[in-house]
């Protein structure tokens, strides 16, 4: 790992112990797959009469893990402003992939003759074990909890961004949008959700962690499947895209506008 990214890494760590994220309760989900740890962000001024939207926020590598703390450091924050809940007043979901475990499968190789990286993205019939048991805790929420099925939203950063796209293209039944930031996937599952779910991807033009060309393609193969499909590409950023993404001012009235014509 490269020294600004850890320098970055720790910055944030430092930074967010010492934001009270008291607000998101603390949960155990037990699948029989795996204990899944989340914090759940309830709206503000709750009423009984209403449902509300649900946001799933997937975090990235560096906030894997089971003290159901970490997941709070990128995004955590910028749910928990004021200004924030009361203009958009949702139920807010934050779950922890475990050390071992991945939000949606990849595999990286090396070219033996050019020694290049390359990253894959297999498409397999099973999400993986977290994954699986995450599709679960929502169905659940929705069950038990006043929450909009047809307003869920799901959007995630680096290895959680990969998550999302591979969410969206799983359960294009389940979310109204989504956003993706420094992420990258399987290209050709874009015709299981173009049209079904909105999504806005975000990347640095010089992420030197995930190449930006995947969001590149994404945004290309969905444009041409007539997809509501946004992108917003930044020059001279690197892998930490999510500061850009976070600033974004118009992103979550985008978001909130989004929503199902029919509930799932």
């Amino acid at each position: 790992m490269k020294r600004f990214s850890c320098l970055l890494v720790l910055f944030i760590v430092v930074a967010s112990s010492a934001q009270d994220f008291s607000a998101y309760e603390k949960h155990y989900y037990n699948a029989p797959e795996l204990n899944l740890p989340y914090r759940l962000l309830r709206p503000p001024n709750f009423d009984s009469t209403k449902k509300y939207p649900l946001v799933i926020f997937l975090h990235g590598a560096y906030e894997k893990g089971f003290d159901n703390e970490t997941q709070l450091n990128i995004g955590g924050r910028f749910f928990l402003r004021d200004s924030i809940r009361n203009k958009y007043p949702a139920y807010v979901l934050f779950p922890q992939c475990p050390q071992g475990d991945l939000w949606a499968y990849f595999e990286v190789t090396t070219d033996s003759s050019s020694g290049k990286i390359r990253i894959n993205f297999p498409f397999r019939n099973k999400p993986t074990e977290v994954s699986f048991a995450l599709k679960k805790l929502i169905d659940s929420l929705i069950q038990a909890d006043k929450i909009d099925p047809s307003r869920i939203y799901i959007g995630g950063l680096s290895q959680g961004g990969m998550g999302v796209l591979d969410f969206v293209a799983r359960y294009p039944q389940t979310f109204a949008a989504a956003f993706s930031i420094c992420a990258a996937g399987n290209v050709s599952t874009c015709k299981r959700f173009a049209g079904k779910v909105s999504l806005w991807l975000f990347h640095g033009r010089d992420d030197d962690v995930v190449p930006v060309y995947f969001s590149q393609n994404y945004y290309k193969k969905l444009s041409k499947e007539g997809a509501d499909v946004k992108y917003s590409e930044y020059p001279g950023v690197k892998h930490a895209s999510w500061i850009n993404a976070f600033s974004e001012p118009m992103l979550l009235n985008w978001i909130f506008s989004k929503q199902k014509k029919e509930a799932p």
